[in-house]
């Protein structure tokens, strides 16, 4: 894992059912923030910045991703 998440509470996604599909999780580190694969948590995750991450879930939100 990631050391900079090291520790980090892993939230996933609202959205994500419990029939095992694909979801994400979110992890809160400082100002970085970390996506990853629910399925397979011990793999690397994807690290942002706190801003690029809000403006991501904010797009989502607005239903501007598709």
């Amino acid at each position: 894992m990631d050391s900079i998440l090291k520790g980090a509470t892993w939230r996933k996604s609202s959205r994500s059912g419990n029939s095992g599909g694909s979801c994400v999780e979110l992890a809160c580190a400082g100002e970085v923030r970390g996506i990853r694969d629910s399925k397979n948590p011990t793999a690397s995750a994807l690290i942002l910045n706190r801003q690029d991450v809000d403006r991501f879930l904010a797009a989502v939100k607005a239903g501007k991703l598709g």
